[in-house]
């Protein structure tokens, strides 16, 4: 049965600093541009029956860097929407909410503060779902997006709740595999690095 790919894009400077990046369109580093050429080598010469691909420039330029020459974005497939933690790191936002007497945030139980919460991810992630298991039936996909959105998707995937997505760490420029055994959901690779 044909597998479904999933990328991260590659590097960019708030990826490096850890500031969630979900609306701003930032470019790739150079080092990020260098990762995306050689993302896909490691993957074996697979064809793809469909690429889609976030509208950001960020994930469009590391599927172009890829090699990647035909692709549909897909709007679905965005960042989630951080709100009020965009540009701001999880650390120095813990930090202010303690300075004023309130508990540890997790985006993943808590959602995102003015923006999106772990449900209304976990819907956009079982549209997206809902499409790729469709094309699946033509051959392999690519969807190449963001971190915590792909780590929904495995989680979506293997049918669990939206929370369990804190378990699955996805570098950037790195990708994974989901695909099936006997008809069960499984995650075949999870955070390969590019050949670089």
């Amino acid at each position: 049965m044909p597998d479904l790919v999933i990328v991260r894009h590659g590097e960019t400077e708030w990826s490096l600093s850890g500031q969630h990046t979900g609306r701003t369109d930032i470019p790739l580093t150079a080092r990020g541009e260098a990762q995306a050429r050689e993302l896909l080598d490691n993957l074996g010469g697979r064809t793809f029956a469909k690429v889609l691909v976030s509208p950001r420039q960020r994930a469009r330029r590391t599927a172009e860097l890829a090699g990647i020459e035909d692709f549909e974005t897909d709007d679905d497939l965005v960042e989630w929407d951080y709100g009020e933690v965009e540009g701001i790191t999880t650390a120095d936002y813990n930090d202010s909410r303690q300075a004023q007497g309130l508990p540890v945030w997790n985006l993943w139980t808590d959602g995102a503060p003015g923006g999106e919460s772990v449900e209304d991810v976990a819907a956009r992630v079982d549209r997206v779902l809902d499409r790729v298991r469709r094309l699946l039936e033509d051959g392999d996909v690519l969807v190449v997006g963001h971190s915590h959105f792909s780590r929904m998707v495995v989680v979506r995937w293997l049918g669990l709740p939206g929370r369990h997505g804190e378990n699955f760490l996805l570098d950037a420029a790195h990708w994974a595999v989901l695909g099936h055994k006997r008809g069960a959901p499984v995650v075949r690779h999870w955070s390969v690095p590019p050949t670089a």
